[in-house]
């Protein structure tokens, strides 16, 4: 904020939270002498803002009462803020109605500004590209995710309607524990009265939502960004994918892509596996019920994934750059020795001679 006009709107914002401002504090908050300070609520005046001084000990500047700004009054760098925020929010899915609320509101803004300036942002939302494709928005209303929110802050259950994946509708009382973006996506997180244990829930799968009476406390420590990130992990795949891997639980959880792994510290010595679980219905392949050796000693970690294909995960294991053993499944195997191939064909391929 190095422009004087920048300063003046700054100015006149801080007198419209309400209540009698000093001088002194005035200076501080806009990083100015007082002399200044008293110049800039001229120019105030001069724009027919009702700007009244008080005299004496505690005097200072406060804005005449029941006077009520413009809907909006923006610098360029906040216009600019905001439509960027709008079309960002949009290609990220994060515009909880439709593209027609993010144009609404955007032209809106647009109206109010200063031609110059209107041109100007006009020509930058032409031309800016962006490297990532925009993805759709989801389909749930503002209202539920407001009410959610404010839930949330106010620590009350809400009765939903909900649809999981698999198409199957129900009923079911939540308290939200914490509301969390993740890839164009808003999660709700808290304890399900359907399961008894804390679930994440995708917003637009939330047909309807009521506040009920009633409170609920938030366990110590809980994190929901975390939760949410967990949760995604666990969520059941076509495949089911076991790896030990060289390393701590902090460097490799670094190399992955958030929510899509779990990693476990593995203790030294001879470990069991879980008992075959059931997913989507099918047996899980048979496992082995014991590994001992030296990969299973200290420094190295077990990581847990879930895919609808196998053919990415051989890539994300060149990417990690670590020591692995696959544990299963085995047709994971023929897929990192495909690649194996193929890396191997195109490193010792001669290269195209250029012509001089």
């Amino acid at each position: 904020m190095t422009r004087p006009t920048a300063r003046v709107l700054a100015l006149l914002e801080i007198l419209q939270a309400g209540g009698t401002r000093t001088t002194a504090d005035l200076a501080v908050r806009l990083e100015v002498d007082e002399r200044t300070v008293r110049r800039y609520v001229d120019h105030l005046i001069d724009l027919d803002i009702p700007v009244r001084s008080a005299r004496g000990r505690y005097g200072g500047y406060r804005l005449a009462p029941g006077y009520r700004m413009p809907p909006l009054m923006l610098t360029d760098d906040e216009a600019l803020a905001v439509l960027l925020g709008l079309v960002a929010g949009l290609r990220a899915g994060l515009v909880t109605t439709s593209a027609i609320a993010m144009e609404s509101a955007a032209a809106k803004i647009r109206r109010v500004l200063p031609e110059a300036l209107g041109r100007r942002l006009d020509v930058l939302l032409e031309t800016a590209d962006f490297t990532t494709a925009s993805r759709p928005a989801a389909t749930q209303e503002t209202g539920v995710l407001l009410m959610l929110v404010e839930a949330a802050r106010r620590r009350r259950p809400v009765a939903v309607s909900y649809t999981t994946r698999d198409g199957r509708r129900s009923g079911r009382t939540v308290h939200p524990y914490g509301i969390v973006v993740h890839s164009g996506r808003w999660y709700v997180t808290g304890a399900d009265s359907a399961s008894g244990e804390v679930r994440t829930f995708r917003l637009d799968r939330i047909e309807t939502a009521t506040v009920l009476p009633g409170s609920f406390e938030i366990p110590a420590g809980f994190d929901p960004a975390t939760r949410v990130l967990s949760g995604l992990a666990e969520v059941p795949y076509q495949h089911e994918v076991s790896l030990r891997v060289l390393g701590t639980a902090e460097q490799v959880g670094a190399r992955l892509p958030a929510g899509i792994a779990t990693v476990q510290e593995i203790p030294a010595g001879p470990t069991r596996e879980p008992a075959v679980q059931e997913a989507r219905g099918r047996p899980e392949p048979s496992r082995p019920q014991a590994v001992s050796g030296p990969r299973e000693s200290s420094g190295w970690v077990r990581v847990r994934l879930r895919a609808e294909r196998l053919e990415w995960i051989p890539s994300l294991l060149a990417w990690l750059d670590r020591p692995f053993v696959i544990e299963y499944p085995d047709a994971l195997r023929d897929h990192v020795r495909a690649l194996a191939r193929r890396l191997t064909a195109s490193a010792d391929s001669p290269g195209a001679v250029l012509p001089s």
